[in-house]
């Protein structure tokens, strides 16, 4: 199959039909409206073979992982999902591929009411590229540089399992199948907390999704907030998973540390606290508070039963 026998088969026409879009996949550019009153959010992610998933990984959990990180980003912005473009460059037009591929994509897509609007398809090494666009009502949008002294931080699920299946895979660790399951299960298809973005917007004071984990994107609210902050490392919720595989230390690494959870990172003053609470839970998300944002501007004091506790070099960062 050619590139665009390609792109006419398993991409155009299938997947919902949204109204705002006007012409999608077939020409050099889709057209689509943004209601009044709106902002446009824009996020561009590429993920590599051997970088960003295993090189075994289901093809239909690679379809759902390449949609799910980018919602992820739209929804740390309190962003309603509307659009995506796919660059996708692959070795060969493997058919059985292709089909368990673009099944995954298109059921999560749908599942947010995502319409695929375009992209492009080329030969080469396994690299995916996706550009989510979503909407967000005028100067209502999440973002990073909101939270001030005082404000409560807080996470909306548990963290560190996506890091647990990883390690597991990289180490050899020996892990009971149950547990590598549920842990791989998170890392293969991650949940954006698309609704819970939404509660947010107008109760939080900032928010970011945890992508490169909980400490490394946190420092990104406190540089952007000229703000610091004490966490309270045991108040950090973690699976039956993780904590059934690994001692205290290892837990905490991963929790702290690893990334691709894929959960949001938000905080909140004291006036709004127990509505987000109250309205988070309504969505099925149990908010935990793990801290509190302090005057020590970019510093983290991380805590583990009121006492110091040190963890070095957590969180990643391409070409450190």
């Amino acid at each position: 199959m050619k590139e665009f026998e390609l792109i006419n088969h398993y991409f155009k026409g299938r997947g919902i039909i949204r109204r705002d879009v006007e012409l999608g996949i077939g020409d050099d550019c889709a057209l689509v409206s943004v209601p009044a009153g709106n902002q446009l959010a824009v996020t561009t992610d590429t993920l590599v073979s051997g970088v960003h998933f295993f090189e075994d990984i289901p093809p239909r959990a690679l379809g759902h992982r390449v949609i799910a990180v980018n919602l992820s980003d739209l929804a740390a912005m309190g962003a309603e999902p509307t659009w995506v473009s796919l660059g996708l460059t692959i070795p060969n037009a493997d058919l059985e591929w292709l089909e368990a591929f673009t099944e995954g994509m298109h059921e999560i897509a749908e599942y947010y009411n995502v319409q695929v609007i375009g992209g492009d398809t080329t030969q080469g090494p396994l690299t995916i590229t996706v550009c989510a666009k979503g909407i967000v009502p005028t100067g209502k949008a999440l973002k990073r540089s909101g939270a001030r002294v005082g404000d409560w931080i807080y996470v909306t699920g548990p963290l560190g399992d996506a890091g647990l299946a990883i390690e597991a895979r990289k180490q050899g660790w020996t892990l009971e199948p149950k547990h590598y399951k549920a842990a791989l299960e998170k890392f293969h298809y991650p949940a954006p907390r698309v609704a819970a973005g939404q509660v947010l917007r107008g109760l939080a004071t900032s928010a970011i999704d945890i992508s490169d984990g909980l400490l490394a994107d946190l420092k990104h609210i406190l540089r952007s907030s000229l703000v610091g902050a004490k966490i309270n490392a045991d108040k950090v919720p973690q699976s039956d998973a993780l904590r059934s595989s690994l001692d205290e230390d290892a837990r905490m690494r991963l929790a702290l540390g690893f990334g691709d959870d894929y959960e949001l990172l938000f905080t909140v003053n004291d006036n709004n606290k127990n509505a987000v609470e109250t309205r988070l839970k309504q969505y099925g998300v149990e908010p935990v508070c793990i801290g509190q944002i302090t005057a020590n501007n970019g510093e983290i004091q991380l805590l583990k039963k009121d006492q110091p506790y040190q963890l070095a070099g957590l969180g990643f960062e391409h070409f450190s």
